[in-house]
């Protein structure tokens, strides 16, 4: 007959991921002519609770080298991005939103530029960005328990015939 016991213990208790894409415009004093390249730099992030859902918080910049004067002169124009986007984390069963919860954000796709266009003095870009998020919280677990107990196995000492009669040889008065 088996026994069952609850362990409590903290598991992914809700996990998902979305993708993002945002369009965003920088303003330049000077008419840009060719866009040379575009990079997205120092990504940070932070997962908070937020009533029933979940929310990422964070910032990044993005850097743009671009030509301007018929391609006789180059700038770069920086911007730091800040995003709140907020997220519906499927739970699993049972399973809440309580103060011992931890949110756990991974970035599964890196913010990247991909696609920059000249509109007279402005620059506009696309950034895309796929994060993945996991609640992890105390759930339990049911395990089934024997109450037998297993037998022990016996232990033999590895001592032949002749060794224990060399043992019985020794005299008992051998220290003097």
């Amino acid at each position: 007959m088996s026994l069952y016991k609850e362990i409590v213990t903290k598991a992914v208790i809700g996990k998902g991921k979305k993708y993002f894409k945002d369009n965003y415009s920088i303003s330049i004093e000077n008419t840009p002519t060719t866009i040379l390249g575009c990079w997205v730099i120092n990504h940070k992030f932070k997962g908070y609770k937020t009533n029933e859902k979940i929310g990422v918080s964070g910032s990044y910049d993005v850097n743009i080298w671009y030509s301007y004067e018929n391609d006789s002169k180059t700038a770069v124009v920086n911007k730091n991005i800040s995003y709140n986007d907020l997220f519906n984390v499927r739970l699993k069963e049972n399973a809440d939103l309580s103060n011992d919860t931890d949110i756990i954000v991974r970035t599964l796709k890196q913010p990247n530029c991909s696609g920059v266009n000249i509109n007279g003095k402005n620059i506009t870009f696309d950034i895309e960005k796929e994060l993945g998020v996991e609640v992890v919280g105390e759930t339990k677990v049911k395990i089934a328990i024997e109450e037998d107990e297993e037998p022990w196995d016996e232990i033999e000492d590895e001592l032949s015939d002749k060794d224990l009669e060399e043992i019985d040889k020794v005299k008992d008065d051998f220290i003097k």
